[in-house]
């Protein structure tokens, strides 16, 4: 059962029925799950995309965590992925869901930050980002222990290697290149 966010710090105050920006990294670029009006190829400064969440509830369970992606902050890394704009009159169902979805066991925290859409317009988006603080915040894994983790784990959402394998068919339909996760990629298929 999602937690409550209102009020517990993870949010952003965001007036949802003027419409606004989501940040996609992961999932949500192949399963967004709400409507947009518009969406586009966009690139997010500060953060790296990487697998250094543990999953509890999707992807993984408490007694067996997976893990799933999260923008890992770091002052030169950048991320690329899609960008999507909510139109005022599905803003607050879309921020719900959104809050439903991502919020569901408060590793992650909202933020807005700009991001360059492809055309060259900047626009404020909200992100989802890794609370580094967070007990789930599994940052200092090497791509071997990633892989073993992700090779095992499945949760209520499906496994580990499912969510892997859509993110990477989800970059390559995109056109987006992420070396790491393309290695990470292989060495779980390679894995038992």
């Amino acid at each position: 059962m999602p937690q409550d966010a209102a009020g517990s710090g993870m949010t952003v105050a965001l007036d949802a029925s003027a419409g606004f920006w989501v940040f996609a990294y992961g999932s949500l670029m192949w399963n967004p799950g709400f409507a947009s009006a518009e969406s586009s190829l966009a690139r997010l400064e500060g953060y790296r995309r990487g697998f250094c969440m543990s999953s509890i509830v999707y992807r993984g369970t408490p007694e067996a965590p997976g893990l799933v992606l999260a923008l890992d902050a770091r002052e030169s890394a950048s991320c690329t992925g899609v960008a999507y704009r909510v139109a005022p009159e599905s803003g607050p169902a879309a921020l719900r869901y959104l809050r439903d979805r991502e919020l569901v066991s408060s590793a992650y925290r909202e933020a807005v930050e700009p991001v360059a859409l492809t055309d060259g317009r900047q626009v404020q988006a909200l992100c989802y980002v890794m609370d580094c603080a967070h007990e789930q915040y599994r940052g200092n894994l090497c791509l071997e222990e990633q892989a073993e983790i992700i090779a095992r784990a499945a949760g209520p959402a499906g496994t580990n290697r499912e969510y892997l394998a859509n993110t990477v068919q989800s970059l390559i339909r995109l056109g987006l290149h992420d070396p790491e996760l393309f290695e990470l990629h292989e060495m779980v298929r390679r894995l038992p």
